[in-house]
């Protein structure tokens, strides 16, 4: 079986749970997880995790994401996207210098306040978003902070104008970010309906699109018995946090996943990755109620398994 991380191109026209669902029968093996959702519209870095690296999938998607996406004016869509029926359309004549929209690029950099859209995965009483969309309902949606840590303009133009304009724009950001959503906020302070007409993850956490295999490759790889060439193990999904070594002290304690005395470094650090001949056993934190003491987040076997 194979255990560790693939980063996978996801092609348009298919769901993150599609992909998984092709990769078990590509690999074989059951314990496949995708790391969040790519709508079927979208392509881009999808980090797969198989074996026991399905129990560091949370870290990924912790981790930020890089975009490249279009950005239409002119017209909103009921889904913020290109897939949505047009709810307003604005047909005036428009005319925006790279400056005004620089300038509202920079206003959305930084920690933004967003209401996720209508059409999303979002619960609200147990059911998602888009569940109440669908029956035409419209339901209060709580409102949340994300992070913008980079947005620029990629269209080298001076001046857009006309009755519907667009320009692509690169977004680095934190975890559960809607850049539909991005894209309409920028409507809104170029005073115009918008809407995301297009949209292309190029990383999520560490991982590029140059580290991507697509799911046809996936299959040649595997059987020239190649694909563990393009894999990552655990610990790459883990090197945010001081790794250390097992000790004969509390090798025994570990091994069990016991509550032990904590760790100096989770003075500074959330997390610490117990290592044995530098592969991971098990991620440490502080205990919520047992001062001084830490307790096991994840527990890694030696033994593979499906």
């Amino acid at each position: 079986m194979y255990e560790g991380i693939l980063p996978l191109w996801k092609e348009k026209g298919m769901t993150s749970h599609d992909c998984v669902f092709k990769l078990r029968k590509i690999l074989k093996m059951k314990r496949i997880g995708h790391t969040g959702t790519l709508d079927p519209s979208v392509e881009g870095v999808l980090p797969i995790c198989l074996g026991q690296a399905t129990k560091v999938s949370e870290y990924i998607m912790e981790q930020g994401k890089t975009y490249i996406a279009t950005v239409s004016i002119g017209a909103s869509t009921t889904t913020e996207d290109a897939d949505g029926e047009i709810v307003h359309h604005d047909q005036t004549e428009k005319h925006f210098t790279r400056e005004q929209i620089l300038t509202v690029l920079d206003q959305l950099t930084g920690e933004i306040v967003q209401t996720p859209p209508m059409y999303s995965a979002v619960k609200v009483n147990g059911k998602k978003l888009y569940e109440y969309a669908r029956e035409g309902k419209e339901v209060e949606r709580p409102s949340r902070k994300v992070s913008i840590y980079q947005l620029n303009l990629l269209d080298e133009t001076k001046d857009f104008i006309g009755e519907n304009v667009s320009f692509s724009i690169e977004i680095s950001c934190s975890k559960g970010t809607y850049i539909r959503t991005l894209a309409v906020q920028i409507g809104e302070l170029l005073g115009y309906p918008a809407h995301m007409s297009s949209l292309v993850r190029t990383a999520s956490g560490s991982f590029t699109k140059e580290q991507c295999l697509t799911l046809s490759e996936v299959e040649i790889a595997k059987d020239d018995e190649r694909l563990n060439d393009f894999m990552f193990p655990i610990k790459y999904a883990l090197q945010s946090w001081p790794s250390i070594e097992i000790t004969a002290e509390v090798e025994k304690s570990i091994e069990n996943g016991q509550v032990i005395k904590a760790h100096s470094l989770l003075e500074k650090d959330e997390k610490i990755v117990y290592t044995q001949n530098s592969v991971p056993r098990a991620v440490y934190v502080k205990h919520p109620t047992k001062n001084g003491m830490m307790k096991p987040e994840k527990m890694f076997s030696t033994e593979k398994g499906d």
